[in-house]
């Protein structure tokens, strides 16, 4: 059975958490490492939905409210990752793509304008593209590893 209050309390508690290491991400040296812990953050929502949970609890129920917790929290940090990388594109990228697009031959950018693809709106396309993408695969992701400390807390805690 679902439990909504610790559902929603571990996935707005775990959003805070994944958002700050989605910002801590972007300084130099520290992205190489927020991965991991995005990971571990993962598991701690489940582990975290299913502490909150009212007893008694059980791995099966721990696991389904903390893949749900979870998948809320990366959900949240998706999104907010999704406006981050389009700004820090629109600041930075949007120079090196009106340089690729000038290398294009002029064929290939005929065949663009001819299929009605605006070459300004490609970077932007890619970024909501390739952003979209990641924030689905973390998801998924976010699920699976919240339904594992879910599951774990929910089974060696049943009261």
């Amino acid at each position: 059975m679902m439990d909504t209050q610790a559902v929603l309390k571990a996935g707005g508690a775990g959003a805070a958490v994944l958002v700050f290491l989605t910002l801590l991400s972007l300084i130099p040296c520290l992205g190489c490492f927020t991965w991991i812990l995005v990971l571990l953050a993962y598991v701690g929502i489940g582990v975290l939905t299913a502490y909150w949970m009212t007893p008694p609890r059980d791995g099966g129920s721990g696991a389904k409210n903390g893949a749900i917790a979870a998948a809320i929290a990366a959900t949240v940090a998706g999104l907010v990752n999704m406006v981050i990388q389009g700004a820090y594109f629109a600041m930075t990228g949007a120079s090196q793509m009106t340089q690729a697009l000038a290398d294009l031959p002029p064929e290939q950018l005929e065949a663009l304008r001819e299929a009605g693809i605006d070459s300004a709106a490609l970077g932007v396309g890619a970024v909501v593209l390739v952003t979209g993408g990641c924030c689905l695969l973390g998801i998924l992701l976010a699920a699976g590893l919240g339904a594992a400390g879910g599951y774990y807390w929910g089974n060696s805690h049943p009261s």
